[in-house]
């Protein structure tokens, strides 16, 4: 699958639009990433377990994005964006938006 986050993708010439495709993921730390994290957030520095979860969660929104434009029938994704914000109050779970347009495109 090709992607891009502008809207080309240079060498190639896009020949169809299939429509807005999106994955979204909704996740909150394990017991383990949560204890770590706090002590993390204690004594300063970088929260390693919630920047995994944010990087795997942000994984899993793209793979269900690319997903979305296969069952669309196409062979590429432009326009590619991320959006997160907190789902709960307290921070306890993140949803990730994954978004941009599918498309068919051949190299020119």
């Amino acid at each position: 699958m090709l992607a891009s986050t502008t809207f080309d993708i240079p060498g190639h010439e896009i020949t169809e639009h299939r429509g807005l495709v999106r994955g979204i993921i909704v996740r909150s730390p394990t017991i383990s990433q949560g204890i770590l994290g706090g002590l993390s957030n204690i004594i300063g520095g970088k929260i390693g377990a919630y920047t995994k979860m944010c990087e795997q969660t942000r994984s899993q929104a793209y793979d269900d994005m690319v997903q979305h434009a296969l069952q669309l029938g196409a062979n590429a994704i432009i326009g590619i964006r991320y959006d997160a914000s907190s789902v709960e109050p307290r921070g306890g779970a993140v949803e990730v938006l994954c978004y941009g347009t599918a498309v068919l495109a051949r190299k020119k």
